[in-house]
């Protein structure tokens, strides 16, 4: 990684750089965004091998998990851009007003210009690239800064762009807070963050200094609400695959459970066979599990397993940062592992008799980015996905809503704003301007002044065509 004083250098003749571009009217067509990202997918299948090293070295990353949800998935949001722009890009005709006839009116699909991206560690292959790319396929110029804290991801999506990109349209910088910082003290015309609550905050002051629009993907304590009408066994493997994939470092993980009083111990195990069904009894050389991304991120988990009451796991190893899943028994919603999102393999369970309980529960950290209810109820179901304000989720399994790339992505509230994925990623990256064209062959005198008489009559075709 280059240290941060040439990344400062870096930053400002990249940036000069992107702006002289954008200022020469040099925007690139939708046949020469295709081309490149033609070029970005074959280049990413060629380089299959090295994202799977890079992510092993960063995260102990299985294959199936580097694959299914960074890889598999960036490589068939490209494609879907790779169909569809063409068709997304065509300026949309529109109904006229009555009151401009004649006139044909259309929305104009533009760029926005200049779009910052900062990307987070815990898919640092996909999370950097797909809002990249997406920026760029709108016909944005880009620049990329991925996680410092997975060096080797970050050196390679830079390696990637470099081999893809003229440096003018899209690029990377590499570096830490620091270097973030610089790079937020810029005007952009748009700035996409994913990460921690506390950041967004950071990124959304920067930005309204200059009044730039931008999308924050953060997280949140997402609930799993279980109640007693399902098949708990089911429920306890779609839990476990959730929650402990990629070693709990998801932002829509369930990062706690809420479950019917009576079913606890039920769940519970259930819950443990799915663990020692999907992970084999605790040991340190544990396949199909990913690491924790940091020695502070570990610090900081073995802190709350030491605070809990260890139900089940809690077993941990500092060399390889490594925690074996882990499920506590939490009275209530004030313990210190209820005040922030976890983000990773601990899961607490707390309980409720009735609707209220739930209420107090989640109502202690509102807005989280995704909720999930396990029922059979229809009439519960409905309850439970209306009565609370969430980015997404799901009903009797957890994650998958985001494998729909119709289905668009983000949060409300303290998980973030702005969703993307799919066409909604094409929508989040595009100004729509409005254009309204008149004809000439014939001009309506009414909107014009002398105004005597004529209020009565505008009246009367405001309300009819209104």
């Amino acid at each position: 990684m280059v240290s941060n004083s040439v990344n400062k250098l870096g930053i400002t003749e990249l940036y000069n750089i992107q702006d002289k571009h954008i200022k020469s009217h040099s925007k690139l067509n939708v046949s020469e965004r295709i081309h490149y990202l033609v070029n970005l997918k074959k280049t990413i299948q060629s380089r299959e091998n090295e994202i799977y090293n890079a992510l092993k070295s960063d995260l102990n990353k299985p294959k199936f998990e580097s694959y299914a949800t960074e890889i598999g998935f960036l490589l068939n949001e490209i494609s879907l851009f790779i169909k569809n722009l063409e068709k997304w890009a065509e300026p949309e005709r529109i109904p006229s007003s009555i009151i401009n006839f004649p006139s044909k009116d259309y929305i104009y699909k533009e760029p926005y210009g200049k779009v910052l991206i900062i990307s987070p560690w815990n898919y640092p292959f996909q999370l950097s690239l797909l809002p990249a790319m997406s920026a760029f396929a709108c016909g944005n110029n880009v620049i990329l800064k991925p996680s410092e804290h997975t060096p080797s991801t970050s050196n390679l999506v830079k390696s990637i762009v470099s081999a893809v990109f003229p440096e003018n349209i899209f690029s990377v910088i590499e570096g830490d807070a620091e270097v973030a910082t610089e790079l937020l003290r810029l005007k952009w015309d748009y700035i996409f963050f994913t990460g921690s609550v506390k950041i967004g905050k950071i990124v959304a002051k920067a930005a309204a200094v200059n009044l730039t629009p931008t999308s924050l993907e953060l997280g949140g304590k997402s609930p799993a609400v279980i109640d007693d009408s399902i098949d708990l066994k089911l429920v306890s493997k779609r839990i476990v695959w959730g929650k402990f994939l990629n070693s709990g470092q998801t932002c829509v993980a369930p990062d706690y459970l809420i479950v019917n009083e009576s079913t606890k111990d039920s769940l519970i195990k259930e819950l443990i066979n799915s663990i020692l069904e999907a992970f084999g009894e605790y040991s340190d050389k544990l396949n199909n599990y990913t690491s924790i991304v940091n020695e502070n991120n570990f610090d900081r988990l073995v802190k709350l397993i030491n605070e809990s009451k260890v139900i089940f796991g809690g077993q941990h190893n500092k060399k390889i940062r490594f925690i074996y899943p882990t499920l506590v028994d939490t009275s209530n919603a004030e313990d210190n592992i209820m005040a922030d999102e976890i983000f990773g393999p601990i899961l607490p369970i707390l309980t409720y008799k009735n609707q209220d309980d739930i209420d107090e529960i989640i109502f202690k950290n509102p807005n989280p980015l995704a909720l999930y209810v396990f029922t059979k109820n229809k009439e519960f179901e409905e309850k439970i996905i209306n009565r609370y304000k969430f980015g997404g989720g799901a009903v009797n399994d957890t994650v998958v809503h985001l494998a729909n790339p119709k289905l668009p992505f983000g949060g409300i509230g303290n998980s973030g704003y702005g969703s993307y994925h799919g066409k909604y990623s094409f929508e989040l990256f595009t100004h729509k301007k409005s254009i309204v064209k008149r004809g000439t062959w014939y001009d309506n005198k009414l909107r014009y002044a002398p105004y005597e008489k004529k209020l009565s009559i505008m009246k009367k075709i405001i309300k009819y065509f209104g």
